[in-house]
């Protein structure tokens, strides 16, 4: 049988500073009008919102996996399927899979599938959750948490390295000489784990030696410095090479024609976001608007501003966590298509090329 050049496993494509969009998919009333977008349309302008991403030349275009109504992303690997037949370059990454109430077989196959569907674009974030409606939804008791993480991660990383697999452990049926397919296109499916900012999580995220892509939400820009020194330290423990880890900057923001141009369009939605659709149904979180400007200064979490404003904080992120890849969720709470699109394409356009030639000026000059 003869092997095309297309048939050879690829390899992850990599630039100096990676960015990219990701959404939740939340259905929230419009904070302007009242009005409920239907699934139906929701789902569809995420296909939009991937295309666009990938002509303005981001990197990274990825869905959030939630299972309530008032989100759409549930089932992020066919949504993701869906973005791969209408994008050419873009990688395509779930923002998170919830590992633990999942099965890492089905998540294996339904991956393996898309980065062969997209010509070798996949890859996985894996996480804990921190929506918990998972757990009972699916049959697991919030009392394994961690242990169902730890659990299925190692199971995952077997498949992803062995075909037959052989694996048992505490939580899930034991596996003997399980034929598991499709393998993935690429020579190894990227799979990075998703941390909220537990020392814990990011300690055995370092020993494992795997990429951490680090979830920020509100609070200090520097908030995190400890967590990632952590999972430096432990993968320095564990043999693996400093420059061999990957960090991720996974955020919330909004990139507008100016400063004030820009919080102004993105308040009244994060703000109705963080009441409707944040954590479980019916206990929000209120932003005044006093708050919101606080966390869009230059030294806070929030990636919010002009063009050049987004630019700067970027290279602060880097500067402070070493950080290679940033994830920006554009859009929480409603905020109308035609707004998204455009921060997306400002995103890709006009901020992106800047960041990675300022971060490999760097690198260079390190050298």
């Amino acid at each position: 049988m003869t092997t095309t050049t297309a048939d050879r496993p690829v390899t992850e494509r990599r630039r100096p500073f990676e960015l990219g969009f990701t959404t939740f998919g939340e259905i929230t009333a419009d904070a302007g009008t009242g009005a409920m977008p239907s699934a139906h349309r929701r789902a569809r302008e995420i296909i939009e919102q991937a295309r666009v991403a990938d002509q303005a030349g981001l990197d990274l275009f990825g869905v959030g996996e939630h299972h309530r109504t008032d989100f759409v992303g549930s089932a992020t690997s066919v949504m993701l399927a869906a973005a791969a037949e209408a994008t050419e370059q873009i990688r395509l990454t779930s923002a998170v899979t919830v590992l633990s109430s999942d099965d890492p077989v089905r998540v294996w196959e339904q991956f393996a599938s898309l980065d062969q569907l997209s010509g070798g674009r996949a890859e996985i974030i894996a996480g804990r959750g921190s929506y918990t409606e998972s757990f009972p939804l699916f049959g697991y008791d919030l009392a394994d948490y961690a242990d169902l993480f730890r659990e299925k991660l190692d199971l995952l990383l077997k498949i992803r390295t062995e075909n037959p697999v052989t694996w048992q452990g505490t939580l899930r049926p034991a596996l003997e000489d399980a034929d598991i397919g499709p393998r993935s296109l690429q020579a190894q499916l990227p799979v990075w784990v998703g941390v909220g900012g537990s020392p814990a999580s990011a300690i055995s995220t370092g020993r494992l030696g795997l990429p951490m892509a680090l979830a920020f939400l509100l609070g200090p820009l520097r908030l995190h410095e400890q967590t990632v020194g952590l999972y430096r330290a432990a993968a320095q423990q564990a043999g693996h090479r400093d420059t061999d880890l990957r960090t991720s900057i996974n955020l919330h923001g909004y990139v507008g024609t100016t400063s004030q141009a820009a919080r102004d369009v993105m308040y009244p939605y994060f703000a109705q976001g963080m009441k409707e659709n944040n954590h479980q149904r019916g206990v929000g979180v209120q932003m005044p608007r006093v708050a919101f400007e606080a966390q869009t200064s230059a030294d806070a979490a929030l990636l919010v501003g002009s063009p050049q404003e987004v630019i700067d904080k970027l290279l602060t992120y880097h500067e402070v966590y070493g950080a290679d890849r940033a994830l920006v969720q554009i859009g929480f709470g409603g905020m109308p298509q035609r707004d998204v699109l455009a921060a997306i394409e400002r995103l890709g356009t006009e901020v992106a090329p800047v960041v990675r030639r300022e971060v490999a000026a760097r690198k260079e000059a390190t050298a």
